[in-house]
């Protein structure tokens, strides 16, 4: 297990990422988002951040902050969705085929992924750590087992050791299920702006305490396999209207579309042709 969390840059490989992720279950990639999209999502998420609340539970944070919606509320999260490295990723390790038969003729068949939870968190100074945990809770997915889940944190400021950046437990994607996480086997993801911690379902991680005197903000994406329920119900979460203005590819994403075999149909027929009605 490595004494701390593998760095790729922007540049590398999907091959590349894929294999951190199968060894250590997260990797952080530097400078990701570039400094315009950065920017462009602060002015858009920054004045709606400002008027929530506080949680209320250890979990959610009771000096935590979370907005959700965000591709109703940004044009600027197509960049993080579709970004090639992070959603060539997300595929590579999720959209794996099974053999599969009808009658005699056997075929493989390949899931595809969609966009499962958006939020942007920022956790203010006197907050606890968040107890660890498995994002594949939300599926009642056993562990260890096949990547279901692919996530994504930017860092929209900087996270430090001292201000809570995400703690992370190496490996643990790997645990059997009874083994549980030690606070000595966990590291915290630092990282400036733009740069973005990518992990999977299986992996334990939690947000750290902030011991600084500043709030520090990220920004997260998860994209699951197509036949999985949504965590946050897009088609609540983000108006038609709204989901017309964005390529096909990120429409599909975000749940207009079919996961094969054949899989979200409406009226027998791709549910893409409802948003050119």
């Amino acid at each position: 297990m490595p004494a701390d969390l593998t760095r790729l840059p922007a540049t590398a490989p999907v091959s590349d990422v894929t294999a951190v992720l199968e060894r250590d279950g997260g990797v952080i990639v530097e400078d990701l988002v570039d400094e315009t999209t950065l920017k462009g999502l602060w002015d858009d998420l920054g004045p709606a951040l400002d008027g929530v609340g506080y949680g209320d539970s250890s979990f959610t944070g009771q000096r935590t902050k979370r907005l959700s919606s965000l591709f109703a509320r940004s044009r600027h999260m197509e960049r993080i969705a579709l970004d090639p490295l992070y959603l060539g990723t997300a595929r590579d390790l999720i959209e794996r085929p099974s053999t599969n038969w009808f009658g005699r003729q056997r075929t493989d068949l390949a899931p595809n992924v969609q966009v499962s939870i958006t939020q942007l968190i920022q956790i203010w100074p006197g907050e606890t750590a968040q107890p660890p945990h498995r994002d594949d809770i939300a599926h009642l997915l056993p562990s260890p087992g096949p990547t279901n889940r692919v996530q994504i944190m930017m860092a929209m400021s900087e996270f430090t050791e001292e201000n809570g950046a995400t703690m992370v437990y190496p490996g643990s994607h790997l645990w059997e299920a009874e083994r549980a996480p030690r606070p000595e086997e966990a590291v915290q993801a630092e990282m400036d702006p733009g740069s973005c911690l990518i992990w999977v379902g299986g992996l334990f991680h939690g947000g750290g305490a902030n011991l600084a005197d500043d709030a520090r903000t990220g920004l997260t994406l998860a994209l699951v396999r197509g036949n999985l329920r949504q965590e946050e119900n897009q088609y609540l979460a983000v108006p038609r209207e709204i989901v017309r203005e964005y390529p096909e590819e990120l429409q599909r994403l975000l749940g207009w579309g079919l996961c094969p075999p054949f899989l979200g149909w409406y009226e027998q027929e791709d549910p893409i042709r409802l948003l050119d009605d």
